[in-house]
């Protein structure tokens, strides 16, 4: 009886002095440090409220650099994408696992989050679990395990605590799958959106058309030469548009030298004007991926493309999904048009684009389904502060003394 009150004064006395809660973020990519950056926020409030100081260490992109934030090395290390790229810089990347996993096991944070780039994220945390079994491991942005390696959800489960989901249908699929409790957190694009509104833009001559090839060196250079003959394509039918291509800065001056000779000449403007830039937008021509959701969000009908990763293709066949368009997978049907590979064609792609560009049955499709994509991604309480109270949830010794 005596050694449990003793024990009880100790954790009490432990409790009392725990005046900060240490939370460490492994992200690979600029898209991560933007999900952070809100729930960081959540989180350094609710310390506030509970007298605690919040310690952040791990890996940061620009905007939590920007919030002070320092990281164990350049993330642009490790943001690849495409099994070529990543196999070029393999040494690399692994030895930014074993340095990232180093740096924690020396940290002894009382959380960690994981947030997106499963393919190093994930390695991360297999390696962390080993040498710190006790501490919670928070994964926020649920790997695609929709859309391939369906195996990958059960196997999360020795390594991962808890899954913060950005789609409504994730935690569903998760739990079909056998994978760890997952929480529908929302994604911040939805509320930001929410809050501009979206004026419809009038037909006139000069319509703004949204040229997107990626966010990644090896994405544009698959896409930047069929993008310029898609524009081309759609201006000799005649179509008058202005092409605006939203760029990061560190991205601008080569999008400036490969795009000036091209017989439309894009605008390049600051990728962190987007809310403006998408709100006064007709229509994208866009390459796969999560931007399509930002699009769907700002109501801007759209045509995706991609061209898979030569090595990738020789395991298409783990693909499960029937679209890579998360807009389709929300709303559970064919919404917006998708080419891959060879399909992605200019004089095809140009069609697409002058029918979603005048007031047609095309275009109107698929705002109608944007609107019931809004309405399917709405959450009662902003997604950054949600994943912070799940966080919170994880390490109740701490955060509640």
């Amino acid at each position: 009886m005596f050694s449990f009150l003793a024990m009880i004064s100790q954790l009490q006395i432990q409790m009392t002095q725990a005046r900060s809660l240490s939370v460490y973020l492994v992200l690979g990519e600029e898209s991560g440090d933007a999900l952070a950056v809100d729930m960081v926020e959540a989180l350094r409030s609710r310390c506030e409220n509970r007298g605690l100081d919040l310690e952040l260490k791990g890996l940061a992109g620009s905007r939590l650099q920007a919030a002070g934030m320092q990281s164990l090395f350049d993330i642009d290390d490790i943001a690849v994408m495409g099994l070529s790229a990543v196999l070029g810089r393999l040494p690399t990347i692994v030895r930014r696992v074993y340095q990232t996993v180093s740096d924690i096991v020396k940290s002894k944070p009382d959380v960690i989050v994981l947030i997106d780039s499963p393919d190093f994220t994930h390695a991360v945390a297999k390696r962390v679990r080993k040498k710190l079994p006790h501490v919670p491991i928070i994964n926020y942005v649920c790997p695609s395990v929709w859309a391939w390696r369906s195996g990958r959800a059960k196997s999360m489960c020795a390594y991962v605590d808890h899954v913060l989901a950005l789609l409504p249908f994730e935690p569903q699929v998760l739990e079909q799958l056998g994978g760890p409790p997952a929480t529908y957190v929302g994604h911040p694009l939805a509320r930001q959106v929410a809050a501009l509104g979206k004026q419809e833009e009038t037909l006139s001559k000069n319509q703004t058309l949204l040229v997107l090839p990626g966010s990644r060196r090896g994405e544009m250079k698959k896409m930047l030469d069929v993008y310029g003959k898609t524009l081309e394509a759609l201006k000799d039918r005649g179509v008058e548009f202005n092409a605006v291509i939203p760029a990061v800065p560190k991205l601008k001056e080569d999008l400036l030298e490969q795009t000036r000779n091209w017989p439309v000449v894009p605008q390049i403007v600051d990728s962190a004007d987007n809310a403006q830039t998408f709100a006064t937008a007709r229509a994208a021509l866009a390459t796969s991926g999560t931007v399509a959701l930002e699009l769907a969000l700002h109501r801007v009908p759209m045509v995706m493309g991609y061209r898979i990763d030569p090595v990738a293709r020789l395991f298409a066949s783990l693909i499960t999904t029937w679209t890579a368009i998360l807009p389709n997978l929300i709303v559970d049907r064919v919404l917006v048009p998708e080419e891959h590979n060879e399909m992605v064609i200019p004089e095809r792609m140009a069609r697409y684009l002058e029918r979603l560009m005048m007031d047609s049955p095309e275009r109107r499709v698929q705002l109608v389904g944007f609107d019931q994509v809004i309405r399917r991604m709405e959450t009662k309480q902003p997604s950054g502060e949600r994943a912070a109270d799940v966080v919170f949830d994880h390490v109740k010794p701490v955060t509640n003394p």
